[in-house]
């Protein structure tokens, strides 16, 4: 069946596939993208404060005629401003009176008293400013030292999601699952994009032309198996009428998903990484190889 929506703990719902508009697409002008990205049936567009490319994400919105209630509208708080400050920032940026979900970038950026800063949230979330609060780039201790003192539930956790970092992140998956929160995942072409070559290639393959599909296809709708939302982009149209019928595509065999994820726990071909300085070096005081390590892989 096609892609649909996903209900969340705070009884809202979030679509099943999001366009990101981050990784190298920070700073750009994303305004034709994103318009591309809604002409080929993507209805949640996922941006960030960190993106730099807000404004242009809102321009599209605003371009493309869709009545408001029918796209939904992702963004994150970084840090450099206070949270009230940057939310409102985001609505003017964007162009819009409310968030459909505002997540916490990094954990470190909540700072050291998370309890207070979540309590922002919190009252953004009660304000209506944004419909549905949460977080991104969150492992089991990073939960559960915001659980301590939550009044309101995340209704959302973004990670990177991958055959490659499945195992590692089933912790994650299961905290998660218990408290209701709603699982995002971007990244999920790493094992074909950076690391190509591994073990994962070839259960991929062989599902591939089971279905007659793309090894890409096939990774998303791994992904989709596991009850994760898909942040996913490309600035090709044919990559992303790609991406969106995976919503019309049959299941994969379980023993087709055991098999992907047997493949990962190998891990990838190498273990030369490249890190990505934009993303990592803001992040003063923290080893970079560790936070790609972290929320990279």
């Amino acid at each position: 069946m096609p892609f649909s929506t996903t209900p969340l703990n705070d009884g809202n719902k979030i679509p099943q596939i999001a366009f990101g508009t981050g990784s190298v697409n920070k700073g750009k002008d994303m305004t034709d993208q994103v318009e591309q990205a809604i002409e080929a049936g993507f209805s949640h567009i996922d941006t960030a404060h960190y993106y730099a490319n807000e404004y242009s994400v809102g321009n599209a919105i605003r371009e493309s005629g869709l009545k408001r209630e029918d796209i939904y509208i992702t963004t994150k708080f970084f840090s450099g401003i206070s949270i009230e400050d940057s939310a409102q920032k985001s609505l003017e940026e964007l162009g819009t009176s409310y968030l459909d979900l505002y997540l916490v970038h990094f954990p470190e950026v909540l700072g050291d008293d998370v309890a207070r800063s979540w309590a922002k949230f919190e009252k953004i979330k009660a304000d209506g400013i944004a419909r549905s609060i949460g977080v991104s780039n969150h492992y089991v201790k990073d939960l559960q030292k915001l659980l301590e003192n939550a009044k309101v539930v995340p209704a959302v956790n973004q990670i990177a999601f991958h055959p490659y970092n499945y195992e590692t992140n089933k912790p994650t998956l299961e905290l998660c699952a218990k408290h209701g929160i709603v699982v995002e995942g971007f990244s999920p072409l790493t094992s074909i994009t950076k690391f190509p070559g591994g073990p994962v290639d070839k259960p991929v393959q062989a599902a591939a032309d089971r279905l007659g599909i793309t090894p890409a296809q096939v990774l998303l709708a791994w992904v989709k198996s596991k009850g994760v939302v898909i942040v996913t982009t490309s600035s090709k149209r044919e990559r992303l009428d790609e991406y969106m019928a995976v919503g019309d595509l049959p299941e994969l065999l379980p023993e087709e998903i055991a098999a992907i994820e047997e493949a990962g726990a190998q891990g990838p071909p190498s273990t030369l990484l490249q890190l990505d300085k934009k993303r990592i070096l803001p992040l003063a005081g923290l080893s970079a190889i560790a936070l790609f390590l972290r929320y990279a892989l």
